[in-house]
């Protein structure tokens, strides 16, 4: 087939179909009886497509349980678009086509082994002829003349005499020394020539033509704008007379060379000189497309773009690493205060390609829907194509510190989110003004401390737009000789153009007023189409009635006492349906994955190493259940997770690496429980339940369960099994999807789970209840079908048959009711082994030698080419070890420049060192002088306080002596005066003076003895005068002493507080561990 993602590479050197790396399908056939085949057009063989004629007229047909081309067709049916995939079987009609081994850009075509060559012409499918016609004339209803008759370009060269010798694939397009070797190999191995008329256009949105000679029919067609590049034969070589151009064949990686012969060889020169005029001049107005179209089919003007944001953080080890996304609420998490790069990738994926010439601004601004002078300008690291061609990369740095990007460097708080928006201006050869790819995106800013995502969660913001254009005349170009074709109409995103059909009346056409928009058609409606029905498709809803809900609570908890034992009642309940929302929980406990911690850790250690098969994987995730919301979206977060399931398994199980049709079975796991735990159940399903076992020993397995299938047939449905075999029909035609993908591919969900359900309880086996159940429910229409109506029919009637629940609900139950067992598959296995054994004995020597002989060529090509990788790994590994080694030189000047550097700080370390002891040394010193001399002065302040503590002590006790000296003279005083008669009178009993009137008054009683009263009362006066002055003077006395212990009692509270102040600073402290470490020293030196 086309697909080479699919079915792989073609070729004839075997007779079965057998795995290449895990990913390519190689065909090849065995000589079987020779049979006259140029009458035989209508056979059975040349509708499956299993005949392939030989010069001499032979048929090749494939022996065994059915067709491996057949298998391969079903195999790609899988997984190619609609459009590809209705592809007829029976649309090679006895045409040659070469499928080569592809060889390195500059190997030498001598030293390089000989491609296997398998011969086919391409060409289209009757439905795709007449319609290429039709849009080609232009005319939609007109049916008058051939079919095949299609009138030649108004501007086209006609060239005849031509011979087609064929084509082969080629890995390198562009490559005229791979082109040259696959037109010597093609000429000289070429048996079976095609004689041509070739139609050169001469405008570059024309069409190259191959036309029969004979009757003008169109053979096939390639669009100018596919093909690639030309070349011809060099002089003096036997190919000077050949020339060939290589073509993208179905807008796929798949490059095809087509190699054809002159009988003139002059006339070669002229050919390339068209081919030369079709790339350079300017296209006219194209012709009116057909109005029977697909309406998906994009317009001629209409170039669609697929731009992707990724932002990378500085981690902190002198690299940039890809910023997570938060996968809930797609918005990506930055770090604050860190350097970022923004990186933007720009791919062209519809019409006809334009030429990105450079980028001549990256720009930034916080905010959405912000204006352009709002814009800010990044520094431009780097531009350019990718390494594969598809993408152009754009890098820009970006420093957050920046004021004009404050916004996004401070953190937002917790649960919000902010905008960014990022423009970039593109410069396209063919477009008139520049483009700006606009995207807006989320971001939520943390703290530079704060934890990363896991790193494996979706890292890029992808938008899809639109770019309408329309192409220029002559005159208005600005420079007559300028590449410059196409002004810009519009430019619209996916989310712009969503908006604005949802804003849009939903029940108004544009066209006019009260024109009402149909209502989609109905399931029985649609069935009558041709579309097949897309993967995914159907709606499973939650609901259950409570009593079944009930009925499974029950069992679980009883099956989580003892999961080792499954409950009796288990298979009578998976037979009615697991519920929706005990799937998950239910298909783990079945499958055995209740304990699987180990596993999970394996995953996450697997999804971080390479897979050898990632192009493969990452070619089917896109077409992996496309119906399906969780897994529509590109580089959404259901093909995110898928993605990384498939190459985990690969990785894991390197004998069958990834399988097409495996990423089905991972989408339906992935529905149900997370990555590890759908990996984890992905890996029971493979190697416990055998499914891996299919693809091993070139499906040899595989055959047998055919085989095993239509025994069954034979037996339970013999009427449809008798006219399968009327008709040709084998089962490997129609059941290679149902046993290698396990139904997934093509039917509805609700049905899938179903059949899910009952693998996982009862085994592999069910496989062949629920596809006997298919045949016997669709018996009647596929009777009455042909061969090709028959596979139609398997296509597209039966999966639509079962949208329906209710009759998805009962094929199950009949497919539940058929009793097939285990003993019978058995015996009809070991009868396609005894069969096959027959028919190895059967074969002649010399055919099994020579189909020997093709296998080991084979393996020696894929050994060789093993080598080759092998060498190109070493050759890569002795590079990588030179750079590591310069690296590792460079990075040891470093380190000897560090440890000179090093050593001339250390010396100068010691210098200091003996500068500070010597320092240390004068202040330990200094210290202990302090010290003594604190000591000396704190003797003295204590002999001090003790003088004054002894002066106060006399001082007191001198005090206390004369006041009991003057008590015992007053005392003496007052017995005196007490003794006296006159005294008494002239004292009381306190000692003081009566009132000098009593005394006037007795004087006057008493004159005589006046003189001797006051001689008496003198000097009694006088000595009471003395005494009150002595009294007076000890009073001072003792005031005075009391000032003086006042005095030294303040000077002694300040020295005590000047002592206890010395003790706490910091100073006292260092001297005592010097006086400590000194005292030590001085004990140790003593000793």
């Amino acid at each position: 087939m086309d697909d080479k993602g699919s079915a792989g590479k073609i070729s004839v050197s075997s007779d079965s179909v057998c795995t290449l790396n895990s990913e390519d399908f190689v065909l090849v056939s065995r000589l079987g009886d020779e049979t006259p085949s140029s009458t035989n057009n209508g056979s059975d063989d040349e509708k499956t497509g299993l005949k392939v004629i030989s010069k001499e007229g032979v048929s090749f047909k494939i022996v065994g349980n059915g067709s491996e081309q057949q298998l391969q067709r079903e195999l790609e049916d899988v997984l190619m678009e609609p459009s590809v995939a209705q592809v007829g079987v029976g649309d090679h009609h006895g045409l040659l086509a070469t499928t080569a081994s592809p060889v390195a850009p500059g190997a030498d075509p001598l030293s390089t082994p000989s491609p296997k060559v398998e011969m086919a012409l391409p060409v289209q499918t009757a439905q795709e002829s007449e319609l290429n016609e039709r849009s080609y004339r232009g005319d939609e209803s007109s049916s008058d003349g051939s079919p095949g008759s299609p009138i030649p370009d108004e501007d086209s060269v006609v060239f005849s005499q031509l011979t087609y010798l064929g084509c082969a694939s080629v890995n390198a397009p562009r490559s005229e020394v791979e082109a040259l070797r696959m037109m010597s190999i093609l000429r000289g191995q070429c048996q079976l020539p095609l004689d041509v008329t070739l139609s050169v256009p001469g405008v570059s949105e024309g069409t190259v033509r191959l036309l029969d000679p004979h009757s003008s029919t169109e053979i096939a067609n390639y669009p100018i704008y596919k093909i690639l590049f030309c070349v011809r034969g060099h002089d003096g070589t036997p190919e000077s007379d050949c020339f060939a151009f290589t073509e993208s064949h179905h807008n796929t990686e798949i490059f095809r060379i087509h190699v054809f012969r002159c009988q003139i060889q002059e006339a070669v020169s002229r050919i390339l000189y068209s081919f030369a005029t079709a790339f350079r001049r300017s296209a006219k107005k194209a012709a009116l497309a057909s109005q029977q179209a697909a309406p998906l089919t994009p317009d001629s003007d209409l170039f669609t773009f697929t731009v992707s944001l990724e932002i990378k953080e500085d981690d902190g080890k002198g690299t940039f690493s890809a910023v997570a996304k938060d996968k809930d609420k797609q918005s990506f998490k930055l770090r604050a205060g860190m350097g970022k790069k923004i990186v933007i990738y720009v791919q062209q994926t519809s019409n006809k390609e334009l030429a990105i010439e450079r980028c001549f601004g990256l720009l930034l601004s916080p905010g959405k829907n912000v204006k352009n002078s709002d814009m800010h300008l990044l520094d431009l690291e780097s531009m350019g194509k990718s390494s594969d061609g598809k993408s152009y990369i754009i890098t820009g740095s970006w420093n957050p510190s920046t004021p004009q990007f404050q916004a996004v460097n401070e953190e937002t708080p917790k649960d919000k989110f902010m905008y960014m928006t990022t423009a970039v201006d593109l410069v396209i050869t063919e477009v008139e003004e520049p483009v700006r790819f606009l995207l807006e995106t989320r971001v939520r800013v943390c703290s530079p401390n704060d934890r990363l995502f896991w790193p494996f969660s979706k890292r890029s913001h992808t938008e899809t737009f639109y770019l309408k254009l329309r192409q220029m005349e002559r005159k208005e170009r600005k420079s007559p000789s300028s590449d410059t074709l196409y002004e810009v109409l519009s430019l619209e995103s996916e989310a712009e153009r969503v908006k604005r059909k949802t804003t849009a009346s939903p029940g108004i056409l544009p066209g006019g007023p009260g024109s009402v928009v149909p209502s989609p058609p109905e399931d029985d409606e649609e069935e009558d189409n041709d579309e097949p029905l897309l993967s995914g498709s159907g709606d499973v809803s939650k609901e259950c009635a409570e009593k079944i809900l009930e009925t499974w609570g029950d069992l679980l908890t009883k099956w989580h006492l003892n999961l080792s034992v499954r409950p009796r009642q288990l298979p009578a309940l998976v037979r009615s349906g697991i519920p929706e929302a005990l799937r998950g929980e239910v298909w783990q406990l079945l499958a055995g994955c209740h304990n699987n911690d180990h596993q999970v850790e394996e995953y996450r250690t697997l999804i971080t190493k390479e897979s050898p098969q990632d192009s493969a994987i990452t070619r089917d995730i896109n077409r992996t259940f496309p119906a399906h919301d969780y897994f529509k979206d590109t580089g959404g977060d259901g093909q995110d997770s898928l993605y990384k399931i498939c190459k985990a398994y690969s990785v894991y199980d390197e004998e069958i690496g990834y399988c097409q049709g495996q990423s089905f079975l991972a989408a339906v796991l992935l529905l149900h429980m997370p990555e590890e735990q759908a990996f984890s159940v992905l890996v029971k399903i493979m190697f416990d339940y055998g499914l891996r076992d299919l693809f091993k020993q070139n499906f040899e397995d595989l055959h047998c369960k055919f085989f095993q299938l239509e025994r069954l047939m034979q037996e339970y449905i013999p009427d449809l099994y008798n006219h399968f075999l009327n008709v040709g029909l084998e089962a490997h035609m129609y059941a290679s999807q149902w046993f290698l993908t396990l139904f997934t591919a093509k039917f509805p969900l609700y049905m899938v789970f179903h059949i899910i359900d009952l693998l996982l309880c009862e085994g592999i086996s069910v496989i062949f209840n629920v596809a006997l159940a298919l045949l016997k429910t669709s018996k009647d229409d596929l009777i009455q079908a042909d061969f090709e109506g028959a596979l139609k029919f398997f296509r597209v009637p039966v999966p639509k048959r079962y949208r329906s629940e209710e009759n998805a609900k009962k094929l199950m139950e009949l497919a539940c009711s058929m009793k097939i067992s285990q003993k019978k598959l058995k015996k009809f296995e070991k009868e396609y082994h005894t069969i096959r054994e027959q028919q190895e004995q059967q074969e002649a020597p010399i055919e099994r030698y020579e189909r020997e002989n093709r296998r080991l060529q084979e393996a020696n090509m894929r050994l060789e080419q093993e080598n080759d990788d092998l060498a190109h790994e070493l050759v890569s590994s002795k590079i990588a070890l030179r750079k590591d080694l310069d690296n590792a030189e460079e990075k040891a000047d470093a380190l000897n420049k560090e440890l000179l550097l090093t050593k001339q700080k250390l010396v100068d370390s010691e210098d200091e060192k003996r500068r500070l002891e010597e320092e240390s040394a004068q202040l330990k010193e200094m210290c202990r002088r302090e010290l003594d001399k604190s000591e000396s002065e704190i003797k003295k302040n204590g002999s001090i306080i003790g003088e004054y503590k002894q002066i106060c002590s006399q001082l007191s006790e001198r005090l206390e002596k004369q006041q009991t000296a003057n008590r015992g003279e007053l005392e003496k005083i007052r017995a005196k005066v007490e003794g006296c008669e006159k005294c008494s009178s002239l004292f009381n009993k306190e000692g003081r003076v009566r009132a000098v009137l009593a005394a006037a008054a007795e004087g006057a009683a008493a004159p005589g003895g006046d003189e001797e009263a006051d001689e008496e009362k003198e000097g009694l006066k006088n000595q009471l005068r003395e005494m009150e002055l002595e009294l007076a003077q000890t009073k001072l006395q003792l005031v005075e002493a009391e000032c003086k212990i006042q005095d030294l009692e303040h000077h002694l509270g300040l020295a005590l507080n000047e002592v206890q102040a010395a003790k706490k600073t910091w100073f006292n402290r260092t001297l005592s561990s010097i006086k400590t470490v000194t005292g030590t020293t001085q004990g140790k030196d003593t000793t």
